[in-house]
């Protein structure tokens, strides 16, 4: 069974849909670890209960981020994991993290990207005055949320909305979409390329795919 580690920063509503998935088969796979920066994530709690072995490395301990991500690599190293996945991780990993999981190192962005990279999504979306948002599952490169997108899902904006709102319904679909990939990816079709992500074999749109189309 291939093994999944899972890095956190806050309440893992992300960790939790996978585990939910590898629970009821739908990913055949496990979470053999979950590793946050925070010793107060409540994520932490779900992997408790869950059984799932979990460390914290509090990113404070280190002079920088390089030593910080050369102990998550060491933590990480003794169990390995086949796929990180990236869920609510709140650091920028350093290229030397990501050279060492090119092409297994997954993330998911609340935006439709490219619109959007890093914090307040949901805000800045507003302040434009879209008509829809949403959330993006990318492989990770040294592009901050720049990576290849692989699947997407759509969430309309309606008056009166606000970035709480607007994150409660995205979250929603996260909880659709990080599952869905991270079944494909374990089941070796996806791959990362010099040109893009391919499903099956077949190089995907810029964008990724619009979960709303998939049958």
């Amino acid at each position: 069974m291939k093994k999944l580690a899972v890095l956190i920063s806050g309440q893992g509503s992300n960790l939790q849909a996978i585990i939910d998935a590898c629970d009821a088969g739908n990913i055949e796979g496990k979470v053999c670890v979950v590793v946050s920066n925070r010793a107060e994530a409540a994520g932490l709690e779900r992997a408790r209960l869950a059984g799932i072995p979990s460390l914290v490395i509090d990113h404070r301990g280190f002079a920088d981020r390089e030593s910080f991500d050369q102990a998550l690599l060491e933590a990480l190293a003794s169990f390995v994991p086949d796929l990180v996945i990236l869920a609510g991780f709140m650091r920028i990993l350093t290229p030397e993290f990501i050279a060492q999981y090119q092409g297994r190192l997954l993330n998911i962005h609340p935006s439709l990207l490219p619109l959007y990279p890093g914090l307040d999504t949901h805000r800045r979306a507003l302040e434009s005055g879209d008509s829809q948002t949403g959330a993006t599952v990318h492989f990770v490169t040294n592009e901050l949320d720049g990576g290849p997108p692989i699947l997407f899902a759509r969430v309309p904006i309606a008056t009166g909305d606000t970035p709480e709102s607007l994150a409660q319904a995205v979250q929603r679909r996260e909880h659709d979409i990080y599952p869905a990939v991270t079944r494909w990816f374990l089941q070796d079709r996806l791959l990362l390329a010099p040109d893009g992500a391919y499903l099956d074999g077949a190089l995907l749109p810029r964008q990724g795919l619009d979960a709303d189309q998939l049958s």
